[in-house]
């Protein structure tokens, strides 16, 4: 079975993009490429910040639905707890 992530990026305008999918760094290079997200193409990505592995698609989008409800504050604090857990790369742009 496929295996899906949950992935925060964080854009050059410091807001954050919560999305899903089966290869988050194939999802990156979309994002930068502006193909993969509407929300990305007028908040330019600059990198990944979080990722989570679930175990299929719908525990990915059901993550994803719970960590776009969270406040902006418990977002960060995710995010701070991920880099601590190595859930995240820092893949970015290369800029």
């Amino acid at each position: 079975m496929k295996t899906y992530s949950v992935y925060i990026l964080e854009c050059r305008d410091g807001s954050f993009y919560t999305g899903y999918a089966a290869d988050v760094r194939k999802r990156f290079a979309l994002h930068l490429s502006g193909r993969g997200a509407k929300y990305t193409r007028s908040h330019k990505p600059l990198r990944i910040v979080y990722e989570e592995p679930l175990p299929d698609k719908s525990a990915a989008m059901r993550r994803e639905w719970a960590i776009k409800h969270l406040t902006r504050q418990k977002k960060e604090a995710l995010i701070r707890r991920g880099v601590q857990n190595g859930r995240t790369d820092q893949l970015s742009d290369g800029s």
